[in-house]
């Protein structure tokens, strides 16, 4: 067996492989590149969670190499301390806690003392939450509740709009949980993350997806009226399937003006079971909130016509490809998956449990209802047509 050397990285590639993984590359894409498997590139991102660290820069205030070489030969040239501050223009008092610290004026030596500077710089600075321990369970409480870091950022910045000290950014959030070293968040909150992730990805990582067959008499997204396209008016929906093992599935409706979610549960992905699944959920709204329903180009909608017929709701279909034009469903099926894993049997949940889900869902601040609630929002739509 042939055993590979160990790898030092060195400052220019550490940075190469920060660049690399914030554009998105994965952790095999940058390995290759040094011929090591993606664990050495985990090693190297993991102790500070994914998140590359600042770069250190010295205070334009704290004492340079060059200055302490000047302290240690004024030292040798038998110079008093004042005399040795007036050469750097500094003051005496900088030159003599300079010397307390390394060693004194018959043990100092500047290369040494400019090290021990760098080292005590080291020490790691307490974040707000550290300080913080209120606020610091508030967080953890949310998280428990499967509010993500942005909506818990969103509501505290909303509950407490005058008082900063409860008030923290989503990627304070983020980085205390991800960086254990800060001691604040304990590591079994990540779990509670949507992703739940061992470490943070670049935004820029490629997700893939796949093209849809053609549908019979499909009115394509294009024909659909601009009031709906810019989610003015309430009663316009977005669907999609959600899949699980054993050919599980669960569809998802949210409405693009509130981002309101119900789910039904279907027992197949035939058409005959989905139509009829939607067809019974429709009739639990008034036809004022229910106008539309915008669905990707899945077979379980052949049968389409069938539930405008019995609903009175138009379907409109996505351009093949383009997930992005049912981009609320597609954003609240991600939510969905910290409570419906992928690889589980969605079988088991019964309706009931379903409607709970989509309650806790409806009830989390969303950042783009200016962290109001869906359920704020589509109780207050309900209310204007009672």
């Amino acid at each position: 067996m042939v055993y590979r050397t160990r790898i030092n990285y060195t400052a220019a590639q550490k940075a190469d492989i920060w660049d690399r993984w914030q554009r998105g590359e994965t952790l095999t894409s940058i390995g290759r590149l040094f011929d090591r498997p993606s664990s050495s590139i985990f090693n190297m991102l993991a102790p500070t969670g994914g998140i590359r660290p600042p770069p250190r820069q010295r205070s334009r205030l704290a004492l340079t190499l060059a200055e302490r070489e000047e302290i240690s030969r004024g030292l040798a040239c038998r110079l008093s301390l004042r005399a040795i501050a007036t050469q750097l223009g500094r003051s005496p008092s900088t030159i003599s806690r300079e010397l307390h610290r390394n060693g004194g004026a018959t043990g100092y030596r500047a290369v040494q003392a400019d090290q021990a500077a760098c080292d005590r710089a080291r020490r790691p600075k307490r974040c707000k939450l550290a300080c913080n321990r209120s606020l610091s369970r508030t967080i953890a409480t949310k998280l428990r509740r499967l509010w993500s870091p942005h909506q818990i950022a969103g509501w505290l910045k909303r509950e407490y709009p005058e008082d900063e000290s409860h008030q923290v950014s989503h990627e304070t959030i983020y980085r205390s949980l991800f960086i254990q070293a800060r001691g604040v968040l304990k590591k079994e909150l990540q779990q509670h993350l949507r992703s739940q992730r061992a470490i943070r990805r670049s935004r820029h990582a490629n997700q893939k997806s796949d093209g849809r067959g053609q549908i019979m008499n499909a009115v394509s997204i294009r024909e659909r009226p601009a009031s709906v396209e810019d989610r003015a008016v309430p009663g316009h929906w977005e669907g999609d399937l959600i899949a699980g093992s054993n050919n599980s599935y669960i569809a998802t409706l949210v409405e693009r003006h509130t981002r309101y979610t119900m789910l039904a549960k279907v027992k197949n992905k035939d058409t005959e079971s989905v139509i009829s699944a939607l067809i019974k959920q429709a009739k639990k709204l008034p036809s004022e909130l229910y106008k539309s329903l915008t669905w990707d180009r899945g077979h379980e909608l052949a049968d389409h016509q069938r539930f405008t017929l019995a609903t009175d709701i138009q379907v409109y279909f996505c351009d093949p490809s383009s997930p992005w034009q049912r981009g609320s469903n597609e954003n609240t099926n991600r939510l969905l998956r910290q409570y419906f894993p992928k690889g589980t049997n969605l079988s088991v949940h019964s309706q009931a449990k379903l409607n709970a889900v989509a309650r806790q869902l409806n009830e989390r601040p969303r950042k783009t209802l200016e962290f109001e609630t869906p359920a704020e929002r589509f109780n207050a739509c309900v209310a204007s047509i009672g």
